[in-house]
């Protein structure tokens, strides 16, 4: 029995090896693809300039900045909301009818696809709110749409903590909002910060929901009000107009480059905060 339940071991080893080894490949195969054809065609001034396809200009400088505002309004949105949301159901919330209906509704609305989402977004903010092609329609939207993954994930996160930190709070005398404010919270930060993360690469890559509400203009944003376009939409309008598919292969590399830099600054910032607590 110790023999084939060594050999069993063994090969569950090597199966999951196997499929670590496939899932690297893909990875380095689709990155590697990425830079060979992407690289060459990114330049200072692509970088830096704005897109005018009528003169030529290739830049992507206001699909950056239209990015970060939408990706900054729809993570204030969405984080605000789902931390405070998760916290009523891990910390306050008893089993009922109620929270049934809302354990439902999350799971239902993580199963629907984007482009439903999008609909949703052009006809409830754009058109029946009067927000119309802006950032405002597109970060409300993106934020119903994240909104289900981060409050599960927070709730996850918050049930995770030792009970034995909030007993003790308790039994310090501490009142139910001060320990989910100064215990709970802070010792779920890191998992917090991870579930933001993910979803920074959700919002980033987000195409069809962006595309119904913040428009296609390739221009500055003056603001949440105006319209614009994003880097994921940029490569959709390039591959489907122009069938410029060197330009394509560039912002595709700058978007993920992009999200691996805001990816890096946040993990840093929050190792530094850990560090500075301990």
């Amino acid at each position: 029995m110790s023999y084939w339940r060594k050999c069993k071991d063994f090969a569950v080893k090597i199966i999951v090896w196997l499929f670590s080894l496939a899932a690297l490949a893909f990875l380095f195969w689709i990155l590697s693809d990425l830079i060979i054809k992407g690289l060459p065609n990114i330049t200072f001034d692509y970088i830096t300039s704005e897109y005018n396809e009528y003169k030529g200009i290739n830049g992507i400088a206001p699909m950056i900045v239209t990015t970060l505002w939408i990706i900054s309004v729809t993570l204030i949105i969405s984080g605000v909301t789902g931390v405070l949301a998760a916290v009523y159901l891990a910390e306050y919330s008893r089993p009922g009818p109620i929270v049934s209906v809302i354990r439902f509704a999350l799971e239902s609305l993580t199963g629907i696809p984007s482009i439903i989402y999008g609909l949703f977004g052009y006809i409830f903010f754009k058109s029946i709110l009067k927000l119309g092609f802006s950032i405002l329609s597109a970060s409300l939207t993106l934020a119903v749409m994240v909104l289900p993954f981060v409050i599960r994930s927070t709730e996850n996160a918050l049930r995770s903590v030792n009970r034995l930190y909030r007993d003790g709070s308790f039994a310090l005398g501490a009142t139910k909002l001060y320990t989910v404010m100064n215990i709970t919270l802070p010792c779920a930060a890191p998992r917090i910060i991870t579930v933001m993360l993910l979803t920074v690469g959700r919002i980033a890559g987000e195409t069809a929901a962006v595309y119904f509400t913040a428009g296609t203009v390739y221009r500055y944003p003056e603001g949440i009000m105006s319209s614009g376009r994003t880097l994921s939409v940029h490569i959709y309008m390039l591959a489907k107009e122009t069938g410029n598919y060197d330009e394509t292969y560039a912002a595709a590399l700058v978007l993920v480059i992009f999200i691996s830099l805001i990816h890096f600054i946040v993990n840093t910032a929050s190792r530094v905060i850990n560090a500075e607590r301990i």
